[in-house]
């Protein structure tokens, strides 16, 4: 294949990039935001989410409307991008092979930044913040991928995981039920408190508020290696073998989707650990096969997988970016919108979705035709490469 197929491959590389993996972050990026929309338009912000008691998914058009839509995103494009993470961390594992550098050296100063990235984002912006557990799971991932176990350590941690949505899907099923029955909460937070009044409260309740990042770092250091394994397998090339590679995805995600939708629709509570953290995943490989499928079928890349890939560039900056916008847009301190049109979910809830990912795809593609790099993504380049100019 020539250099000139290549550059019209959407699945191959362009430069020194995989394209495909471009569009895949930034379609990750947007379903995140598809899950945690939900979170900034509900009155009561995290507290009225996490306490509020879900219709059942039938009683309405619009709560079957609201159930399907987040059940479309509900951890399956954390799992995504969770497993595309994991494609980092074999692309700089292979990296420093080549070079003949020491690992994990100074890949655990990138966690590190990583870390602190999502710490701050934690604090001032959102209180389910992925950075914060995906820099600890690629510190454990980092000493487990270049390892000949490596395959052990994933089952391990798959056994792990499982373990721990079993018992806490039993202590669901035989927990009290009448404590849940509590109406939203949070509106004097959200809705009617300040800026600080927020941020005040990430910090007194740092720990509770960081257990799902806890509680998912076996599933995250499963997928991380499996994102590793797949790029080694070569998932992602635009050869016939990662074109197969992507339809057995497919398939796995096809025959847990329908699986996944009747957790979603049972109205069971007890069953909410499965929902979001058992078949998600699987799904999750199914949409990347599906991505790839819609890719490989495609002589150029159109105008809305452009931006997707301006997106998936941009990652880090515009993850921040979209949480910053919608917590402008809902809570108090900015336009309060989530109070003023709690009477208009979920059909407002589709329309701010949809208005910031129209505009986080425009931006990003204007930005990136000025500039090479995201703003927090120079940020970040610039602090990793710091210690190393010194060093040297």
């Amino acid at each position: 294949m020539t250099a000139t197929q290549l550059g019209q491959a959407p699945a191959a590389r362009t430069g020194d990039r995989i394209v495909l993996l471009d569009v895949l972050r930034g379609v990750a990026i947007l379903g995140t935001l598809g899950t945690n929309i939900w979170i900034f338009t509900d009155p009561g912000g995290t507290l009225g989410f996490l306490t509020r008691v879900i219709e059942a998914p039938f009683a309405s058009v619009a709560s079957a409307v609201e159930t399907g839509l987040r059940f479309l995103a509900n951890g399956k494009f954390l799992g995504l991008l969770t497993i595309l993470f994991g494609v980092g961390l074999e692309i700089q594992w292979a990296s420093a092979r080549r070079r003949g550098q020491r690992w994990p050296g100074w890949y655990l100063w990138r966690a590190s930044l990583l870390f602190l990235e999502g710490l701050l984002h934690f604090v001032l912006v959102f209180e389910f913040d992925i950075l914060m557990g995906y820099a600890a799971t690629a510190m454990i991932a980092a000493f487990l991928v270049a390892r000949a176990t490596a395959g052990r350590w994933m089952i391990g941690a798959a056994v792990t995981h499982l373990a721990l949505v079993a018992a806490g899907t039993l202590a669901l099923a035989t927990a009290d039920a009448s404590d849940g029955e509590q109406g939203p909460s949070g509106i004097e937070l959200y809705a009617e408190g300040s800026y600080l009044d927020q941020v005040l409260f990430r910090l007194r309740h740092i720990l509770p508020l960081r257990l799902e990042a806890v509680f998912v770092i076996p599933l995250s250091v499963f997928l991380f290696l499996l994102g590793a394994r797949l790029h080694r397998a070569g998932a992602f090339g635009a050869d016939e073998r990662g074109r197969l590679l992507r339809r057995r995805l497919l398939l796995v995600g096809a025959c847990a989707f329908p699986l996944n939708a009747a957790t979603a629709y049972s109205g069971n509570l007890t069953l909410v650990l499965v929902d979001r953290y058992l078949l998600p995943p699987l799904v999750a490989l199914g949409y990347l096969g599906l991505a790839g499928l819609v890719l490989d079928h495609r002589h150029r890349l159109g105008w809305l997988s452009r931006r997707l890939a301006a997106v998936g560039r941009m990652a880090l900056s515009c993850y921040v970016l979209q949480n910053i916008l919608a917590s402008a847009l809902c809570y108090g301190w900015g336009l309060g919108l989530a109070a003023i049109l709690a009477d208009r979910r979920p059909w407002w809830t589709i329309l701010a979705w949809a208005a910031i990912s129209a505009l986080l795809l425009v931006v990003s593609d204007l930005w990136l035709r000025r500039f090479r790099q995201g703003p927090l993504e120079a940020a970040w380049r610039w602090a990793y490469q710091l210690p190393q100019r010194r060093a040297r």
